[in-house]
């Protein structure tokens, strides 16, 4: 059975099923779905079609699923959808999605959101994500598997940042950031690859120094970025991780790389 304060307030209708916990003083909507093991500490406010997947911890004064921060949002019947094992510290915010968007915000499993965190509508954000303190996304953001947000980190709409990619703390990002990339500063550029979260992960050194060759090339050889982009693939094909960069570029996208300070016009 569900072990539910007698301050805490759930609405007929929601969906509670064994070993969640619920706090005091937190409020559940009756069109919210709790799976096995979740977890509310006191003062958790989780409102509209939102379900938690198990085991998802929520810390006190979170905000989820309440109304998009859209002024276009005409109170459409969106969903938030959060996966299994998620730490969600205080005051974090995650908004559903809006027609405009898919109808959809959804976050993975394993992720790590920290104080002040926020998802805005639409979002799409993988597995193993870590979002330090008070760092924000705007609407439709894409965050691929074990990316890494620095605390009071800041992302433009639409933009999309690859797996394994790290963003530094308090950069603001307004261009696409290519996996395992590092990207850093008040309008981020890239600052190179992700070299340490690669050894942290068990990615071999051969596939470690050919991104690195394959890096170099891309943003220090001549020509367009779509010239070296194909230059690059052929010759590191057999570079897994390169491959994933190069699917990434090619993908369409509202939003320009972001690349080295003095390329690009940057």
């Amino acid at each position: 059975m569900p072990r539910i304060h007698q301050t805490a307030v759930v609405a007929p209708g929601a969906e509670i099923a064994e070993n969640v916990e619920i706090g005091p003083y937190s409020i559940v909507g009756g069109e919210v779905r709790l799976a096995k093991g979740v977890r509310l500490g006191a003062h958790v406010v989780v409102e509209g079609r939102t379900s938690i997947g198990e085991k998802t911890r929520i810390f006190p004064f979170a905000a989820i699923g309440l109304e998009p921060q859209d002024l276009k949002y005409r109170g459409e019947r969106s969903s938030l959808v959060i996966g299994a094992d998620n730490t969600i510290r205080e005051y974090v915010t995650m908004n559903p999605g809006t027609k405009g968007g898919g109808m959809v915000t959804r976050v993975g499993d394993h992720c790590l959101f920290m104080v002040g965190v926020h998802i805005a509508h639409d979002c799409q954000i993988g597995n193993h994500v870590v979002m330090a303190n008070n760092a924000t996304l705007a609407g439709h953001v894409v965050i691929e598997d074990y990316a890494i947000l620095g605390g009071l980190s800041a992302v433009h709409q639409f933009v999309r940042i690859g797996k394994h990619a790290m963003v530094g703390g308090m950069s603001g990002v307004e261009r696409d950031v290519i996996p395992y990339g590092q990207v850093m500063g008040e309008r981020a550029r890239l600052t190179g690859l992700n070299i340490i979260g690669m050894q942290r992960r068990g990615f071999s050194r051969d596939d470690i120094q050919g991104l690195r060759n394959a890096y170099q090339l891309l943003f220090s050889g001549e020509g367009t970025l779509n010239e070296r982009v194909e230059e690059a693939a052929s010759r590191f094909r057999d570079v897994s991780p390169f491959c994933e960069i190069v699917d990434f570029i090619r993908a369409d996208s509202s939003r320009a790389i972001c690349q080295p300070k003095g390329i690009d016009g940057g």
